[in-house]
């Protein structure tokens, strides 16, 4: 299908949303493939994932790109070639990626009973305020969106979700929080925003340390 939804949290953010109802050829069609990413796709044993990857081209393409303007760094962080910020993320039929002026990450992931078994690798302090009558398993799929988004802004790597990074006090309802990475010399707030599509929970962070220059 065509794009699926677009999100302006800002003049200077955008978000560009797929989901993947296509077959595998159907995505291959009219899109064309760096090198790095011929081979990337072809190792792929699963499908979805293939779709998956294909998909983020066709939104790269939806935001005015192609997968030639798309590199990694050796941390596996993507970036774009004119400087400015992207995160990606794809989970079962859905992906999106979010692109801006300032540091940003972005993540996508299904609601499922099995997040309330793995909690307890990453809600530390969140849990002083989740509550099980305000759609629990929607509450820690945002919490694990919300510290997925900061992991990617990190550039650093080696943060664990549970120690490292904290989501403040929200409710579904509110649609919007704050976290914040607890890494010393890194004292920046994030916003975090999220929305439910569909059975699937959308979150992403936003850099408010800094506003872009008019």
């Amino acid at each position: 299908m065509p794009l699926y939804k677009t999100i302006n949290p800002n003049t200077y953010t955008s978000i560009f949303v797929w989901k993947i109802d296509e077959s595998l050829d159907e995505l291959s069609q009219d899109i064309a493939l760096n090198d790095r990413s011929k081979s990337r796709l072809s190792s792929m044993k699963s499908e979805l994932h293939q779709r998956g990857f294909l998909s983020v081209r066709h939104l790269l393409k939806e935001a005015g790109y192609t997968d030639f303007d798309l590199y990694y760094t050796a941390n596996g962080k993507p970036h774009l070639k004119d400087k400015k910020h992207i995160s990606i993320t794809h989970s079962f039929n859905f992906s999106a990626i979010i692109i801006s002026d300032v540091e940003v990450g972005i993540d996508v992931e299904k609601n499922r009973e099995k997040i309330k078994i793995i909690q307890h690798k990453f809600i530390n302090f969140e849990r002083g305020f989740i509550h099980q009558d305000d759609d629990y398993i929607e509450q820690l799929t945002v919490i694990w969106g919300a510290k997925e988004s900061l992991y990617k802004i990190y550039p650093h790597g080696g943060l664990t979700f549970k120690n490292d990074i904290d989501i403040n006090s929200f409710q579904i309802a509110d649609k919007k929080t704050t976290g914040y990475i607890k890494v010393k010399g890194w004292d920046k707030v994030y916003t975090i925003q999220f929305e439910q599509l569909e059975n699937f929970t959308l979150v992403y962070a936003l850099d408010n340390s800094k506003k872009k220059k008019t």
